[in-house]
Formats: structure tokens, sequence, C-alpha cells
């Protein structure tokens, strides 16, 4: 009998071995439940096939055909992925909304014997409880926001303070980009959704008891969109803001973005907005930097010219509680490991 589960933690600790998503490739690529591998029951050409035979033929006729694929799909993953399985194996199986992919594959892994069964909804119920935590339900969470210039480090502070008991929510890494008009990563950032399945699955595992460190940021990652619930907390929050010389924002950003500097062409493609926005002059200027190899030159005058003139127009009416400043001379990682024994002992009293 189908599972129904009530909320996403409940789902999350589901308590089988493997959770199987036998949505189409292209479906499992858009999102999924953290951990769920992809075994298709309909191939991306075999769901639009079906698709099609529903439409304009007949509901029988479409499933049918969809029957004979599921089946081969589903003797194929059992030959290849499921050979090393024992008579204990627990899969937990789902599709889109619970019908009959998912009841199809889940019915021929018990004529085998495995222990399994489906979750009642499939994919939507699951959607539907991420979207409640972080669209419908106010958020249980008190955040504290890390702020400072463009350059002070903050992503590089977050992974080392849960190292001293603090918690912290690192946006960037679940969208995958760096905040910045240079912060585009390899590989892209995921779906909408898939960042939003991230986040709520990242929240369910904060205690709301104790504050959360946050890193300020404006609505939008790259191009996704951090959703309201989380909005909403990160402009109530308060403060700490880490305080650092240009030429040490320079060098540290310099080192973080070694990456995006090593590749010119791309790097170029990367500041033409700014030709829109600052003007040919200044872009003319920093690809002049670039090609002369001077690295550090072409980071200050970003910081100088662009990244502070965006800062302090973002800034400008924010009156968000200052619950700190830090300052520091330097960014390399001892001064990094102060600022976060300093941000531990702020967050200690609170």
């Amino acid at each position: 009998m189908p599972i129904a589960f009530d909320s996403l933690s409940a789902l999350l600790n589901h308590g089988f071995d493997t959770v199987i998503d036998v949505r189409s490739p292209a479906e499992y690529a858009e999102d999924h439940i953290p951990g769920a591998v992809n075994m298709p029951a309909l191939s991306n050409a075999e769901r639009a096939e079906v698709g099609t035979i529903y439409k304009q033929v007949s509901a029988f006729d479409a499933r049918k055909i969809g029957a004979v694929m599921v089946a081969r799909n589903a003797a194929a993953a059992i030959e290849t992925r499921m050979q090393d399985k024992d008579g204990s194996w627990k899969p937990l199986v789902y599709c889109w909304r619970g019908g009959q992919r998912s009841g199809s594959f889940s019915s021929i892994l018990a004529q085998i014997g495995w222990r399994t069964d489906t979750i009642k909804g499939g994919y939507q119920s699951f959607r539907r409880l991420v979207h409640k935590v972080v669209y419908d339900d106010p958020l249980p969470h008190r955040f504290v926001l890390l702020d400072g210039y463009t350059g002070t480090a903050k992503t590089d502070l977050l992974p080392l303070l849960p190292q001293r008991g603090v918690q912290m929510l690192d946006l960037e890494g679940i969208a995958r980009h760096r905040g910045s008009l240079l912060g585009a990563m390899p590989g892209g950032q995921p779906a909408q959704k898939a960042f939003e399945t991230q986040l709520a699955v990242a929240l369910t595992k904060l205690d709301p008891a104790r504050p959360v460190v946050v890193e300020a940021e404006s609505s939008k990652i790259g191009r996704l969109n951090i959703p309201p619930r989380v909005w909403e907390r990160m402009v109530a929050a308060p403060r700490i803001v880490i305080e650092a010389p240009v030429v040490a924002r320079a060098a540290y950003l310099t080192a973080a973005y070694a990456d995006v500097i090593a590749n010119p062409d791309d790097l170029t493609e990367r500041l033409r907005p700014l030709r829109f926005l600052r003007g040919h002059d200044l872009v003319d200027g920093l690809l002049a930097l670039l090609s002369k190899g001077d690295h550090v030159g072409l980071a200050t005058a970003l910081i100088d010219q662009h990244y502070d003139a965006a800062y302090a127009k973002s800034r400008k009416l924010d009156t968000r509680d200052l619950i700190a400043t830090l300052p520091t001379e330097t960014l390399d990682p001892a001064a990094l490991e102060t600022l976060a024994d300093r941000i531990a002992g702020i967050m200690a009293e609170r």
C-alpha cells in the first residue's frame, strides 16, 4: 500500500534501503528526492511516445504499449543494477504522481520477493512538502547575516563555523554560484526546483532553537530566486559585518577566482554586462589589465569601480540591526580562523 508522508522530515527518514525514481531521465534531472537513484520505467523518448499515443489514439493503447516498455526496462534494471541485492533489500519506488509507472515497477520487484513500497502521490507529494517549507509555512529559524563588501571571504568563513558549533546555511553552495558578476561555476546551476529541494532539506536539518548564520545575498543568486519564506527571514535578520582593506580583498578575490582568471575568453564574456552598466571605458580598462596579466590590479579595479558601488547602493536603506563589525587587515587562513572564532563567540551569546 502506498505510503503517505506528512512532512519533509518524515519522508527523508523513510527507513528504506534505496529510493528508486522511475521517472524519465529528464524528469529526474530537473529535481528528485535526495539520494534517489534513477531507474527509468520509461526513457525520455518512450515517455513522449506513450504520451502522444494517449492523446492521439487512446488511453488503452497507451497503457498497453507503456506496459511493455515498463516491463522491459524493469527487467533490464533487475539484470544490471539489482543483481547484488539479497532478499532483505527494501526499495521505495516513486514516479510523477504515484501511479502506473511506480506501481508497475514496484509490483515486479515484489513478485521477486523484495519488500518494496511506493510513495503515495509520488514526486508531486514530495514537491508539495518542499513547497510547504520554503513557500507556505513561516520559517521557525532565526538568521544572522554574515555581511561585508565583496571579497571579504564570507563564503570561506561559513564552513569554518560548524567546526565551532555554529549552525550555518550555505546558499551559494546550494545554488552553485558565487553570487557575483563572475560567480558562475563549472557545471552550471541546478534547476529552481532542485535548488528549493536542497534548501528545504538543509533547513530541516537545522535546529530552530539555535541561530543560523547565512551569507548576505540579493534576492537572486545567479539565475535562481531565493524562496519568499527564506528571503523574509534574511531581510529581517541582524548582521555581522566583516571589514578588510581593498588590498586584502583584491588578493583574496585573485585567489578565489583563479579558475575564472585562467580562462581569459570566458572572463571577457563574463565582463560583457558591465559595458551596459558601467560603460565601455571601464571594461576596456579591465581587459587591458587582464591582457597584461595584472590580476590583482584587475581585482582592485573591479572593487573600486563596480563591486563597492553596487554594495553601497544595496545597503543604503538597510535598517537591520548591526550586531558587530569585525575588522581584519588580512584574509589569509590564519585571519579567517580568528574571524571564525570571533563569530562563534558572538553567536554563543544569542
